[in-house]
């Protein structure tokens, strides 16, 4: 069964990214359709969703999982040309 996370990071304003919703199945695949008409990156990583998918919506990402997180972000960081020293 398909599972989606979305987090939110507002560099710089926040310590850690937020969990903004969670969901499996149909609801999964409205995150990732909501994502993708806004343009926002979608990574997958079926592990990392699974760990996160145990965060409470509105909650920020447990200390366990920064590295991974961050991870994920420098690279969408770079991709999108906000870092180049990433």
């Amino acid at each position: 069964m398909k599972l989606a996370v979305a987090l939110k990071h507002e560099l710089g304003k926040a310590e850690a990214p937020t969990v903004v919703a969670s969901g499996r199945g149909s609801f999964a695949e409205r995150i990732i359709e909501k994502a993708e008409k806004n343009k926002v990156p979608v990574h997958k990583d079926d592990h990392l969703a699974t760990m996160l998918s145990k965060v409470a919506v509105s909650s920020v990402i447990p200390v366990e999982l920064f590295e991974a997180v961050a991870r994920v972000l420098a690279f969408i960081y770079r991709v999108n040309g906000k870092f180049s020293t990433l």
